[in-house]
């Protein structure tokens, strides 16, 4: 029997007005970080606020390390960290203050709070900023205040939404190493709403995909791309008829679109470099070779062309 994910979704629905939003959503969560993705309207802000408390389901339920959702158990919260999209600061705080009350709030002492501000604002970069009123902050450091207030009671699940939302560069490498380091740390596993791709590439092993409401697709991304065959395209110069054959011989599927030019499949057990053994073999010459495993934006856009997700 398979472990239970550290996010478990048991056939949740939910409703508004009486019109469905979230319909039949079965999942066991269990990558460190996990991409939450969809297009507009497809249910992402709507299944982050349901695993915060903020929604309660039609249907099913919503388990957070085992608790559920909707128990009230004032123990969860400290369980869980939350960066939202829109700013929520308070006027004339001082990042430090907010981040100590947020802490509070969390569950934490205040003397503790106080400490854990301090830390996980300098760990974040904002060590030196902290005793100014968060208005004056630039975006990019309102961001980082974000997360220190996110993480400072030392979650054990990290929701992140848009967390690079309106970054300059240098800001969001800043953010994303932040991200990553707390994925590698082993510390809280991270549930990251985005509309950037690039953004869930760079930070997730996992992915879940909404569509109007339902899981379009759900999966480990390095398994996904280890999964998905290998298209080349090679443009040569010699027999491509003999060179397909000898590539077949290999375990490859092989056409043939023009002369000089073949288009094949590889097997796992194939690499490029043995193409080009075959073509040295025999005195081929390949002038041009395109090779294209299935990134994040194939499985995303396969996902939202499907009529049906999958698991």
């Amino acid at each position: 029997m398979n472990a239970p994910g550290v996010i478990e979704l048991e056939g949740l629905g939910v409703r508004f007005g009486g019109r469905p939003i979230l319909q039949g959503l079965t999942a066991s969560l269990k990558g460190r970080a996990i991409g939450l993705l969809g297009p507009n309207g497809a249910g992402k802000t709507t299944l982050l606020n349901t695993l915060l408390g903020f929604h309660k389901p039609a249907e099913g339920r919503a388990l957070l390390h085992g608790d559920d959702v909707t128990s009230g158990d004032p123990t969860l919260r400290g369980k869980i960290g939350y960066m939202p999209e829109s700013d929520a600061f308070i006027a004339g705080m001082t990042a430090v203050r907010f981040v100590r009350m947020m802490g509070e709030v969390s569950g934490l002492p205040p003397e503790a709070a106080l400490e854990r501000a301090h830390e996980t604002l300098q760990y974040v970069g904002l060590g030196e900023a902290r005793y100014r009123t968060l208005e004056g902050f630039s975006l990019g450091m309102k961001q980082l205040a974000k997360l220190a207030q996110a993480i400072v009671h030392a979650p054990r699940i990290l929701f992140l939404d848009e967390p690079t939302n309106g970054l300059d560069p240098p800001a969001r490498a800043r953010m994303i190493r932040l991200i990553r380091e707390i994925r590698d740390s082993g510390r809280a596993q991270i549930v990251l709403s985005s509309h950037l791709l690039r953004d869930v590439e760079e930070c997730c092993d996992e992915v879940l995909v909404l569509k109007d409401g339902k899981i379009a697709f759900y999966g480990n991304l390095e398994e996904e791309r280890r999964a998905n065959k290998k298209f080349i395209h090679i443009e040569m110069k010699g027999d491509e008829h003999a060179f397909a054959a000898a590539a077949e011989g290999l375990g490859c599927t092989c056409a043939l679109v023009g002369p000089g030019r073949v288009k094949l499949v590889m097997p796992e057990s194939v690499a490029v470099k043995d193409l080009y053994r075959i073509a040295a073999a025999h005195a081929y010459q390949i002038r041009k070779l395109d090779y294209k495993r299935d990134s994040l934006q194939d499985i995303f856009l396969k996902a939202m062309e499907e009529p049906r997700g999958r698991l």
